[in-house]
């Protein structure tokens, strides 16, 4: 099911205690806002719990849908290519956002965890969704400049969040960040993260390159790379409708057995049993 849009820019708020909609994608994007209640986000591949106060983003590519657990109120802020491309002028020179939303909200990143806030921005965020709520009831908003500020304020707490957890959204390059945010990105695709590609990639030398990133981070790239693809293996475990076979095909792996022998290899269990011993 994919859901169209028309209008640059849609505000829904409403409270429901199940949600409206089956799985599905949209020809838009979408900011999420969780004033209260409590559930589970299932966005593309992982399930996300979510609470009073979180924020999620989602882009065209992405399927999703939310298992409502106590009554909750969203605001959904909608918006189509369209919109930021007619309000450049307001953005288009200024360091506050070096990368467009939209590039930010493809990032597939940001949609494999949540991202944490502390406070001032968790009140910012709140009082930012209550003016845009508010100033809602006027015609035109699409073509407000004080909503599209507000709306762009946003994503600059989405950056400091992002920031948090060594995720790179902008054009900045320190080469810490920049690595792992290589890694991160491509950790399904298994050839472009091997020594030689990542070392040609970064201009390092290949036989250098595993003593300079654990000078770096101080643990093998190794163990870097397995540790974080296992992170991702364990949720896409968590849930029971995605197979061994697509979690296979997602990361590269040869088949089933591949995967069953690098998973225990290294976490001491098989998949199959590791999913028996979640769903206890």
């Amino acid at each position: 099911m994919k859901k169209l849009q028309f209008e640059p820019l849609v505000i829904h708020d409403f409270e429901e205690t199940s949600f409206h909609l089956p799985v599905h994608s949209h020809t838009y994007y979408e900011l999420v806002y969780i004033h209260k209640g409590n559930g589970i986000h299932l966005l593309n591949k992982s399930r996300l719990p979510y609470k009073s106060g979180d924020l999620f983003i989602i882009s065209p590519e992405d399927e999703h849908y939310f298992e409502i657990a106590g009554s909750t109120r969203f605001t959904f802020i909608k918006f189509t290519d369209d919109y930021f491309s007619g309000h450049k002028m307001y953005y288009e020179a200024d360091a506050f956002i070096s990368l467009t939303p939209e590039s930010i909200m493809r990032n597939k990143l940001l949609k494999e965890v949540k991202l944490e806030m502390d406070e001032p921005c968790i009140t910012i965020l709140k009082h930012t969704i209550e003016n845009i709520v508010a100033y809602n009831c006027k015609k035109n908003i699409a073509r407000s400049p004080l909503m599209f500020y507000q709306i762009l304020s946003i994503f600059g707490l989405i950056k400091e969040a992002a920031s948090k957890l060594n995720i790179r959204i902008d054009n900045g390059q320190p080469e810490k960040e920049e690595l792992i945010s290589y890694i991160h990105q491509h950790i399904y695709e298994p050839s472009l993260i091997q020594i030689k590609n990542i070392a040609a990639h970064f201009a390092i030398s290949a036989t250098y390159f595993s003593d300079y990133f654990k000078k770096k981070f101080g643990v093998s790239y190794r163990s870097y790379t397995n540790d974080y693809r296992l992170q991702i293996i364990e949720k896409r475990l968590a849930v029971p409708t995605i197979t061994l076979g697509q979690i296979a095909d997602e990361f590269g792996f040869t088949d089933e057995s591949h995967l069953s022998k690098f998973f225990k290899t290294h976490k001491g269990i098989g998949p199959k049993d590791y999913r028996l011993k979640v769903k206890r």
